[in-house]
């Protein structure tokens, strides 16, 4: 079986992406190397860092999206629309029979991701 380990967010001005990430998880990256920069979230990480192949902003952010759970959706969706990220969709439930909440929002880049409530498997 397979282990999710991490997801490599590329972009062309990955300090600025770092300062965001930094309010958005208010705390200090988790480690540096190199040109790199990763913040733990639960059991993975979130990783930052240049590519030369990136340039400006996502033009396909609904492509892949993370999702950071919380038992407070609305109040963190509020408290990171206030760093600077732009509300893509406000805390909404999915489904009539669900008991999740989901909201989601665009950083710098125009990377999408999600909060959502956490999942009871």
């Amino acid at each position: 079986m397979l282990n999710f380990n991490s997801i490599i967010i590329f972009s062309e001005n990955p300090t600025a992406l770092v300062e965001f990430y930094k309010k958005v998880f208010e705390k200090e990256p988790d480690w540096t190397g190199g040109d790199f920069t990763g913040f733990q979230a639960g059991s993975g990480f979130i990783t930052i860092g240049p590519h030369d192949k990136v340039q400006g902003k996502n033009q396909n952010p609904e492509r892949i999206m993370f999702d950071l759970e919380t038992d407070n959706v609305q109040g963190e969706f509020d408290r990171i629309k206030e760093l600077g990220a732009n509300a893509i969709a406000e805390p909404y439930t999915p489904g009539e029979d669900s008991n999740m909440t989901l909201a989601t929002l665009e950083d710098p880049d125009g990377n999408y991701f999600q909060l959502m409530t956490p999942m009871n498997m």
